[in-house]
């Protein structure tokens, strides 16, 4: 094989295993709706602290889903495995920030999530070649921003509503798009 057919295989092996990304979507949307949810019945601060760190319940479920999902786990000798992990890992790197948002304005926690989500979402539209992840991208950080700025201290619940329901309609087309490149 030359070097192209061994990317195209290294990508095609990405996609299959992981279902074209659309578990983590799927598992994240449910936790930001859930967020959403709990997001009127709790105060902010309590709300903004789960926000922050639903990951913690949806990483798991997405691991889970993949393995449903996928057509087995990508292979180890797989060249683009050590990139895949460090895509997937670099949003704990926000947390910092998120630390500061939240002492600053627990209320500011949705908006900077979903621009972190938007930036996080590009890289994988050439790791997957699909521009839905640069749709889904795009959609999910400057829909959350016009809604905060239309919506102001309103928009905390909306947005993390916003969210979830954008991973959800992005995760069937993913899913297609995966099927598709890797027939």
């Amino acid at each position: 094989m030359n070097t192209q057919e061994n990317l195209t295989h290294a990508l095609d092996d990405v996609s299959r295993s992981s279902a074209g990304g659309a578990p983590f979507l799927i598992a994240y949307g449910a936790t930001f709706a859930l967020t959403g949810i709990l997001s009127f019945f709790l105060p902010r601060s309590t709300a903004a602290l789960i926000a922050m760190f639903q990951g913690g319940v949806a990483l798991p479920v997405a691991f889970w889903l993949e393995r449903r999902m996928g057509s087995g786990g990508m292979a180890v000798d797989n060249p683009l495995r050590p990139l895949s992990v460090q895509l997937a890992m670099s949003q704990a790197l926000a947390l910092p920030a998120l630390i500061v948002v939240y002492s600053l304005n627990p209320g500011g926690i949705p908006v900077v999530l979903a621009s972190l989500g938007g930036v996080h979402f590009f890289p994988y539209a050439w790791l997957h070649r699909s521009r839905n992840y640069i749709i889904l991208g795009s959609a999910v950080a400057i829909g959350g921003f016009i809604l905060q700025i239309l919506l102001g201290s309103d928009a905390f619940s909306v947005i993390l509503l916003y969210v979830g329901v954008v991973y959800w309609i992005a995760s069937p087309l993913l899913i297609r798009h995966a099927r598709r490149v890797v027939g």
